[in-house]
């Protein structure tokens, strides 16, 4: 992916975690996920004072896509920190790269992992998940 598109989807993502409901952790996240057909999809994360049903903001992201009837994917962006103040890369959870494996191709998905539009790097999902469980698996 080029540079240009790299950097625009980690300004999305970091915009995103200004909407970020995190009382608990204060730990805000912002997600910009790229369909194939170029429309941005966005999400933040939603705590819950049950802990439970709280979602991350990359599934956020994903599912208002595929509830919008779009399941085909090439890349998405994750940003995270403290207070709105990204130190360090944020991973996705094993939930959100669970996730990924549904609706995702492992080998060509890409993970922009940024702090800003400088410091980041990005992974195919097989890297993050080395030998994941998708529908693949499930075929005869």
């Amino acid at each position: 992916m080029e540079k240009a598109k790299i950097q625009e989807l980690i300004q999305v993502a970091m915009k995103q975690m200004d909407y970020a409901y995190a009382p608990y952790s204060h730990f805000y996240v912002g997600a910009a996920l790229l369909a194939k057909n170029g429309t941005v999809y966005t999400g933040c994360n939603i705590e819950n004072a049950a802990y439970g049903p709280s979602n991350c903001g990359e599934r956020t992201a994903f599912f208002k896509a595929v509830s919008e009837g779009v399941r085909d994917f090439s890349a998405i962006c994750v940003v995270g920190g403290k207070d709105k103040k990204p130190a360090r890369i944020a991973a996705p959870c094993g939930v959100c790269r669970q996730v990924m494996m549904e609706f995702c191709d492992p080998k060509t998905f890409e993970i922009i992992l940024a702090m800003d539009t400088e410091h980041y790097q990005v992974m195919r999902l097989e890297e993050l998940l080395p030998m994941g469980f998708g529908p693949d698996n499930l075929a005869d």
